[in-house]
C-alpha cells in the first residue's frame, strides 16, 4: 500500500471515530504550538500529489523546500515543471526557467504558499483561523492534528498535519470542490544552518523580468 492510500485511509476512518478521539481544543493547539516551535529552521525533499475527488493522480512534483525563520522559505519544484518560489520576507521571487522569465512582487505572507503558512511558527494566526483537533493514535511517536476552517467562506474542508518524532511527516489538504493535496516531507532536516543568501535571488542574464514590487 503506499504513503498516500494509508494516509487517505487514516483520514477516512478518523473522520467517524473524530468525536470520541480529540482532546480539548486548547491541549490540541497546545501541542501542536510546542512542535511548530521545535526548529527554526527546517529542510526537505518534498513529493507533491494533487488528487482528484475521484481518487485519481492529477498531478506528482518533486519539491526541495527549505525555510528559516523569521521570514526565509524556498520552494523550488524539480519536477515536472521547474520553479522556483523564494523569499526573504521582503521581496518574493518566482522564476520559471522554462519561460525564462522572473516575477518580482512585495511579500505578503497571507498570500504566500500554504506550507509557509503553516509551518512558519506563526501560531497565534493558525488559533484565529483553525479549530485544531488532536485525533489519536497507538503509536506514540506519531501525532496528527486536524484543522477545519473556522471561516465558512473558506475553500477548504480540512487540513491534517502529521508529525513522527517532532518532525513533519506531511499535510494533507482536502478541498471543498473534493480535490485534494498531499505534501509528504522527506530527508528531513530541523535546526542545521543554512545561508541567508538561499533566500534571495539573483537572475541569470537575458530573462524577462517583471518587477512589480514597490521598490522597482
Amino acid at each position: 500500500m503506499t504513503f498516500l492510500q494509508r494516509l487517505l485511509n487514516t483520514l477516512a476512518a478518523a473522520s467517524f471515530l473524530l468525536p470520541a478521539s480529540t482532546i480539548a481544543q486548547t491541549d490540541s493547539q497546545a501541542q501542536l504550538d510546542a512542535l511548530l516551535q521545535e526548529f527554526e529552521t527546517l529542510q526537505a525533499d518534498v513529493l507533491q500529489l494533487i488528487v482528484e475527488s475521484d481518487g485519481g493522480v492529477l498531478e506528482e512534483s518533486e519539491i526541495r523546500m527549505a525555510l528559516k525563520r523569521p521570514s526565509g522559505f524556498y520552494w523550488e519544484t524539480i519536477e515536472p515543471f521547474p520553479e522556483l518560489v523564494v523569499t526573504d520576507g521582503s521581496k518574493l521571487w518566482n522564476y520559471q526557467p522554462d519561460l525564462e522569465q522572473l516575477v518580482i512582487e512585495d511579500w505578503n505572507s497571507e498570500d504566500s504558499e500554504l506550507a509557509a503558512q503553516l509551518l512558519s511558527g506563526d501560531t497565534e494566526q493558525l488559533k484565529t483561523e483553525y479549530a485544531v483537533q488532536l485525533l489519536d493514535s497507538d503509536d506514540e511517536s506519531f501525532q496528527q492534528f486536524r484543522l477545519t476552517p473556522l471561516a465558512l467562506e473558506s475553500i477548504y474542508n480540512s487540513i491534517t498535519l502529521s508529525f513522527s518524532n517532532a518532525a513533519i511527516q506531511s499535510i494533507h489538504i482536502a478541498n471543498k470542490n473534493g480535490q485534494q493535496t498531499v505534501w509528504e516531507f522527506n530527508s528531513v532536516q530541523q535546526n542545521v544552518d543554512i545561508e541567508d543568501e538561499l533566500f534571495s535571488f539573483s537572475p541569470p542574464a537575458d530573462i524577462e523580468i517583471i518587477d512589480n514590487s514597490t521598490g522597482a
